[in-house]
């Protein structure tokens, strides 16, 4: 966790010299993706609209939750299939997404949700049950799951996989 998460999530990493690097990458069209921290972080330094408050029920969740893919025409989610549902560990205590009525209808109809908690296994609250957003650009995309906990059969499972094989293949 950035700085032990003591003031608001992310809200310290986000002023690290680091993300004028990362903001540059961005604006450039590079690709950015930021994983649990990393999403709070990106909601931080504005690069992407919203915020991550405490979980619904105010305490920390660790466990499986299944992900439907909200749109599957992104760099980030083009190896899955629109609708597909697949499992991915979460771990957090602050992923309640959280944004303005405004931003939320243009997040929906502009097609930036790319993930939804499927099946009631929202854990934290979400508006939506949104578990990953895009930026206007859809070059920038957070998410509160942890696709890289879920690659390998020897930590239960590989459904995470095709999120990395997706960027690899957006990148070739």
């Amino acid at each position: 966790f950035s700085y032990g998460d003591h003031l608001r999530c992310g809200a310290i990493a986000s002023r690290a010299p680091i993300m004028a690097a990362v903001r540059r990458h961005a604006e450039a069209g590079g690709r950015v993706a930021g994983i649990c921290n990393g999403f709070q972080v990106l909601c931080e330094s504005g690069l992407l609209p919203g915020v991550l408050m405490r979980n619904a029920g105010l305490k920390f969740v660790c466990k499986e939750v299944k992900l439907e893919v909200a749109n599957a025409k992104t760099d980030f989610t083009r190896k899955y299939a629109q609708g597909q549902v697949w499992r991915c560990p979460v771990a957090h205590g602050d992923g309640n997404y959280f944004t303005d009525p405004e931003t939320l209808k243009r997040l929906e109809g502009e097609g930036r949700v790319g993930l939804r908690y499927a099946e009631g296994t929202n854990p934290n609250g979400s508006l939506n049950d949104i578990a990953g957003i895009l930026n206007e650009r859809g070059n920038v995309f957070g998410m509160m799951p942890h696709p890289e906990n879920a690659i390998d059969p020897l930590h239960g499972g590989t459904d995470g996989r095709n999120l990395f094989k997706s960027l690899v293949e957006a990148a070739s």
